[in-house]
């Protein structure tokens, strides 16, 4: 038997850096000033082919179904809340922003139905899990409304009323629903 190994070629790679300069990230500065003071050369020479939009009286029109934007409540087809309040959207959610009350319904469509149902869009991060979750598809995130201003706090905490007046922008509720009957 013979136990002699046959050498490994081994390559030696020279290590970057090692002059002063690239100690100091010096050339990676000027390369990134170069960039910038290019790119802000070219916009003061031609301000017209700068791409702007001047929002709030011009709106994007590049939004898409697949956007997330503000939460609603849906309505079945006789106009009641589809919310059974079984608290699988708090329960995904992980910011915990969605806090939900539950009552007895009296339409007898369902066993309960939210009393309180809040979104705190402060601590909401439009991850869409609550949409995921939810068994009804009582809540969805198609309202298109991607900018919400308040003054205080609670502006920015949308209630159950709040939630159920806003509409999808992309499709309507009746469209959705008759296709989902016929599944």
């Amino acid at each position: 038997m013979n136990d002699t190994v046959k050498p490994t070629r081994i390559t030696t790679v020279p290590r970057y850096g090692d002059q002063p300069a690239d100690k100091l990230y010096l050339p990676a500065i000027y390369a990134g000033i170069k960039v910038t003071l290019g790119h802000f050369v070219r916009n003061v020479l031609d301000i017209t082919a700068m791409e702007t939009l001047e929002y709030p009286e011009e709106q994007p029109t590049d939004i898409t179904s697949r956007y997330r934007g503000l939460h609603r409540l849906t309505h079945r087809e006789d106009g009641s809340i589809r919310c059974v309040a079984c608290f699988m959207c708090a329960t995904a959610c992980p910011a915990q922003c969605i806090n939900i009350i539950a009552t007895e319904r009296t339409d007898g469509i369902d066993e309960k139905m939210p009393e309180i149902f809040a979104i705190d869009t402060l601590e909401c991060v439009f991850c869409g899990m609550c949409v995921e979750a939810c068994p009804c598809d009582a809540i969805r995130m198609d309202t298109g409304i991607f900018s919400v201003t308040g003054k205080t706090r609670e502006d920015f905490v949308l209630q159950r009323d709040r939630l159920l007046s806003h509409t999808g922008a992309f499709e309507t509720e009746q469209t959705r629903n008759k296709e989902a009957s016929h599944d």
